[in-house]
């Protein structure tokens, strides 16, 4: 059931016009453009707004693939030390002067955050599925948190700390068509493996054990998982920084509009998640502010840990 698709398509449509167009030099197509107007639609706002579409569409597809597994809607691969884990891999590369295998390091930090989740918790069912989950997260958080804070310490030059930061922060500014080839394929070929897991998932939503009698095999769906959301976030990492809180809102915000089940909630869950950080890519480019325009990483978790601590009060409220 795929209701939201038809106008989270309409909204698409709409805004990715109007990312091409705006900025802080407008190009109005109705009136004559000034000489660079091409050069600035061709070689800064498409790719960028290209960048935004890929990132927020795995972002959004593996938040959604990650709630429907842990059966947790709290879950998202940034709240549970996946992205961070991931900045690590693509901060230490850059530490070391080996930038080219920047989206590699992206990459496999991903893939082992998800690993190390899926064997501390993964097999742990019932409520506290959702403690174990959060402290190995936090955790994986904590400890690449302070790796991190210990590469920048010790960073080798001002060029590389600049570097480091802003990938920590999370940006699109400056992106080129090369970080799209770069981020597209890793991304496209993890939503496949997440979607290729999702008639597992809507079997796990009955239960464990009836899941396997429907012919569910765990560790194949756990692999599917685990691949898939490394993929994405290594390649969201690697292209534009931390971007969090994506995979977090966008389900919660398109869950009641679909039948509840999580195969039902991917695609949505794209679409919605490519429409946020588009939206957000604008208004970001958009808000004046004295030394630049405003890191998307940090304008996203302005608005999703707000958001969070409102799903902790209603979760509070519903155990009471």
């Amino acid at each position: 059931m795929t209701r939201p698709v038809p106008f989270l398509l309409a909204a698409l449509a709409l805004a990715i016009p109007l990312s091409l167009l705006a900025g802080q030099v407008w190009l109005n197509p109705l009136a004559p453009q000034a000489p660079n107007a091409t050069i600035i639609l061709a070689e800064l706002r498409a790719p960028r707004a290209a960048l935004a579409l890929v990132i927020g569409a795995g972002l959004g597809g593996a938040g959604a693939a990650m709630q429907g597994y842990l059966r947790n809607p709290l879950a998202d691969p940034g709240l549970f030390g996946v992205a961070p884990t991931a900045a690590f891999g693509a901060v230490l590369s850059l530490a070391l002067g080996l930038g080219v295998l920047l989206p590699l390091a992206a990459l496999v930090g991903a893939a082992l955050a998800m690993a190390a989740l899926a064997l501390i918790a993964g097999n742990v069912s019932g409520q506290n599925s959702t403690t174990l989950f959060a402290l190995a997260g936090l955790m994986l958080a904590s400890l690449s948190g302070a790796l991190t804070s210990l590469i920048i310490s010790l960073a080798p030059n001002p060029f590389a700390l600049s570097e480091i930061v802003t990938w920590l922060m999370g940006s699109l500014e400056s992106r080129s068509w090369h970080d799209v080839l770069l981020a597209a394929p890793p991304t496209a070929l993890g939503l496949l493996l997440l979607s290729r897991a999702a008639p597992a998932l809507d079997a796990l939503t009955l239960g464990e054990e009836t899941a396997r009698s429907l012919g569910v095999n765990p560790a194949r769906l756990l692999w599917l998982i685990v691949l898939g959301t490394g993929l994405v976030v290594g390649a969201g990492v690697a292209a534009a920084g931390i971007i969090g809180f994506v995979g977090l809102v966008v389900p919660h915000i398109l869950r009641p509009y679909t039948d509840q089940r999580p195969s039902s909630l991917l695609l949505p869950s794209a679409l919605g998640g490519a429409l946020l950080l588009l939206i957000a890519d604008c208004c970001c480019r958009l808000l004046p502010l004295a030394g630049g325009e405003l890191r998307i990483g940090i304008a996203l978790s302005l608005i999703g840990a707000p958001f969070f601590l409102h799903l902790l009060l209603r979760l509070r409220s519903e155990l009471a």
